[in-house]
């Protein structure tokens, strides 16, 4: 016999399905951006938060920068380094949030693409 939802349930599984739908109408720009921004961070900095990378973006809408996070966490680019910082965003009322730092792999990719951006430039002159 299936379980019926309680009335909450039901309405946050709604609200859960509207901000999926959401971050899934963001562009391959906004993801892009998300990720020169992580691997610029990564290459520069030892460790980092999305405290460091917020402010570097523009306005994304609400799950998207958690969510190629955690696309990158599962694709092997970044790594959690078990280490959590207080949210410097004030509607989340400082709850904690990861540190993250690249990966070997993570390390590979910036510098493929530092070195494509580079010849890219060099074609262009």
């Amino acid at each position: 016999m299936t379980r019926r939802l309680s009335v909450a349930e039901r309405l946050a599984s709604t609200e859960k399905d509207a901000l999926l739908d959401d971050i899934s109408k963001h562009s391959e720009w906004d993801r892009f951006l998300v990720e020169q921004a992580v691997l610029h961070f990564g290459e520069t900095r030892i460790d980092w938060s999305c405290n460091d990378i917020r402010d570097l973006l523009p306005e994304l809408g609400t799950g998207l920068l958690g969510a190629v996070i955690n696309s990158l966490r599962t694709a092997g680019v970044i790594e959690h380094t078990d280490r959590m910082v207080p949210s410097t965003q004030a509607s989340t009322h400082a709850h904690r949030i990861a540190v993250w730092r690249l990966t070997s792999k993570g390390h590979v990719i910036a510098a493929q693409r530092r070195a494509a951006r580079r010849s890219q430039g060099r074609a262009a002159a």
